[in-house]
């Protein structure tokens, strides 16, 4: 079991940038594939970046370039690092994490975070 929490959400001007943070208990953080995902308002959650057990990763197209993905196991934490934010950014960003998912895939994630809103204003 993993329990996940997000932190470091906040309105932003469009080119701006925020942190966030993901924190997950547990002492196995390092053997768990860990994703960030996105909802906006009345659409569905999308695939936002994922990093693996051994450092693989991977973005969507529209935050290739503006967003880095990171992962400390020492502190049982993952970043989304949010560069040159757009308007459509905005979104409820959640973590999650499995030990087996197909990365860019919601629906193979077991464990989830609460999620921590994200406004990019213009």
């Amino acid at each position: 079991q993993v329990q996940l929490r997000e932190s470091g959400g906040g309105l932003v001007q469009a080119g701006g940038s925020l942190r966030l943070s993901c924190a997950a208990s547990g002492r196995t953080f390092s053997l768990y594939t860990m994703g960030w995902f996105r909802q906006a308002p009345g659409k569905e959650r999308e695939f936002v970046a994922y990093i693996g057990t051994g450092g693989s990763l991977d973005y969507a197209d529209s935050v290739k370039g503006r967003f880095t993905i990171s992962r400390d196991n020492a502190k049982n934490t993952m970043y989304l690092q949010m560069n040159s934010l757009k308007p459509e950014d905005t979104a409820v960003y959640y973590c999650a994490a499995d030990r087996y998912p197909a990365a860019t895939v919601t629906s193979t994630y077991n464990y989830w975070g609460q999620g921590t809103q994200v406004t990019v204003s213009s």
